[in-house]
């Protein structure tokens, strides 16, 4: 069980790594274009939950003896899609997708993928992810803790930070009232 945790837990790490790199070549495309980057104070503090997240993954599952949950089946299958939808939320942006507040002004706001149903998909999938990840291997604590970290501390700053920024700089405002969603 050692093998296939560590070999699952690398390859989560690959992944947030790659998308660090392509957030990364986002960011300057973006910034060339005349784009500016809102809520810098607090993305240290998502940079330090992320990577504390992943650590208290391996630890606790360490711990536990890297052992499966009785829900791992669940869980894991909810871990898959939220990778599938994860991959739909990034291609919907295309080069406008981050880890960062990256805003270029007057730009139309991206209205479709998951977008067409939910105006921040990428934080709905990161909070399942941080529910859905530790419970595959019976880390419970960890699931628990980080939810409430993500959902408190930084999801409460975070997206009036992004969508204040939208509003201002973009259509975000009338691409998401009442009146012109489907």
């Amino acid at each position: 069980m050692v093998i296939i945790f560590t070999a699952f837990f690398l390859l989560i790490v690959f992944q947030r790594l790659t998308e660090l790199v392509v957030a990364k070549r986002n960011e300057k495309w973006m910034k060339d274009k005349g784009a500016f980057e809102a809520g810098q104070e607090h993305y240290k503090f998502i940079v330090f939950l992320h990577i504390a997240f992943l650590a208290a993954v391996f630890f606790e599952g360490a711990l536990r003896g890297f052992k499966l949950s009785s829900i791992w089946v669940v869980m894991l299958t909810i871990f898959l899609v939220t990778q599938v939808l994860r991959v739909w939320t990034m291609k919907s942006l295309g080069k406008f997708w981050n880890t960062k507040i990256i805003v270029l002004p007057k730009a139309n706001v991206v209205s479709n993928g998951p977008y067409r149903f939910i105006r921040h998909p990428n934080y709905v999938i990161v909070a399942v992810e941080i529910i859905a990840l530790p419970l595959i291997f019976s880390s419970y604590l960890t699931a628990l803790l980080f939810t409430l970290l993500n959902a408190f501390l930084i999801l409460k700053v975070r997206i009036p930070a992004e969508e204040s920024a939208l509003s201002q700089a973009t259509n975000y405002t009338e691409s998401f009232s009442k009146d012109n969603t489907n």
